[in-house]
């Protein structure tokens, strides 16, 4: 796994690593690049083909000054970090993640952001489709190579909000995993996006509840035509990944 280099090369001690986002050529995926790299992130955005990621962290470059974004094939992507989201839409999730058998390695954490919708299928993206694990997250848990851990998150946040970094943030992002050490990291990553705060939601089986939320949103920000998130309310100030 990568760290961040200068530009010789040369990985630079101390230094974040990179946040790698497979399927980042996509809607959420390129939004999350885009929040990332405006708030100092390195990213490295993954993709089937290089040269469509390198497209598209070109165009997050020209969007976010500064940013440093680099474009690979989901598996050389895959390596570059500890903490590597999923991103890709449902119909792919399967396909990618047994292209990754031999990419994602023994203590990295997947963050599945995947959503079962049925619009590939019947066009409605506010219907989903039954999963016999319970949930997308569960499934790919068990999909992914042993000692891979799996975290489900931002299933209720917009792509188009994240891809305007002009646009305000004031939501928060549900986070399903069996162990707080491993959803705690996932979380500060989220909350290094500006107006984003991670809500610890329970063990992985409760990502089949936070999935759902997807196409209930979807239907509301139809009829309002807006790009609302969701706000739990009554939460303590102390921070829960402590």
């Amino acid at each position: 796994m990568g760290t961040e280099a200068e530009p010789d090369g040369a990985a630079r001690p101390g230094a974040a690593p990179p946040i790698p986002i497979l399927g980042g050529t996509g809607a959420l995926g390129y939004g999350l690049a885009v929040r990332w790299a405006a708030a100092g992130a390195e990213v490295v955005i993954g993709s089937r083909e290089a040269k469509r990621a390198e497209q598209a962290a070109a165009a997050v470059r020209e969007k976010v000054a500064g940013a440093r974004v680099e474009g690979l094939e989901n598996g050389d992507a895959a390596g570059r970090g500890p903490i590597v989201f999923l991103t890709v839409p449902f119909r792919a999730q399967s396909e990618t993640l047994n292209n990754l058998r031999y990419a994602l390695e023994p203590g990295q954490t997947l963050v599945d952001c995947t959503v079962p919708l049925a619009a590939a299928i019947s066009g409605k993206a506010t219907r989903t489709l039954g999963v016999w694990q319970g949930s997308a997250a569960e499934q790919a848990q068990e999909m992914v190579p042993d000692g891979v851990t799996v975290v489900s998150a931002l299933h209720t946040v917009g792509a188009p909000t994240l891809s305007d970094p002009d646009a305000r943030l004031d939501e928060d992002v549900l986070v399903c995993g069996d162990r707080k050490r491993d959803k705690a990291p996932v979380a500060r990553l989220i909350e290094r996006i500006d107006g984003l705060r991670a809500v610890n939601a329970g063990a992985l089986e409760t990502a089949r509840f936070a999935e759902q939320l997807t196409p209930l949103l979807i239907s509301v920000n139809v009829r309002y035509k807006a790009h609302a998130g969701i706000r739990l309310t009554g939460l303590p100030d102390a921070d829960p990944w402590a």
